[in-house]
C-alpha cells in the first residue's frame, strides 16, 4: 500500500473577498490562538459578507472560540471595524 501526496490547494485571490476575510481573522491570531477557531470564526464572517450569516457580535459569542487577552465584546468590536474597512 502506497500513501499518495496531498492535492495541490489553489488558494484565493488577494482581492477576493474570501481571502480578505480571512487576512482579518489571521490578524487577530495573537486574542485566537487556535487555528481551527480562526478558520471557524472566517466563515463565520464570510457568511456574514455574503448576507448570510450572524454579525459578529452574534458569531462571537454563538462560535465557542478560545479567546486570549481580550473580551469577546472587544474582539467583536475590531472584527467591525475591519470588516467595515473592506465593504
Amino acid at each position: 500500500m502506497t500513501t499518495l501526496p496531498p492535492p495541490n490547494t489553489r488558494e484565493f485571490p488577494e482581492s477576493s473577498m474570501e481571502k480578505k476575510v480571512y487576512n482579518i481573522v489571521e490578524s487577530l491570531s495573537e486574542y485566537l490562538p487556535i487555528a481551527n477557531d480562526r478558520n471557524r470564526l472566517g466563515f463565520g464572517i464570510y457568511k456574514y459578507m455574503t448576507g448570510e450569516g450572524d454579525p459578529p457580535e452574534v458569531l462571537i459569542k454563538s462560535s465557542k472560540l478560545k479567546i486570549k487577552g481580550i473580551t469577546p465584546e472587544e474582539l467583536a468590536k475590531k472584527v467591525s471595524i475591519e470588516i467595515e474597512n473592506i465593504k
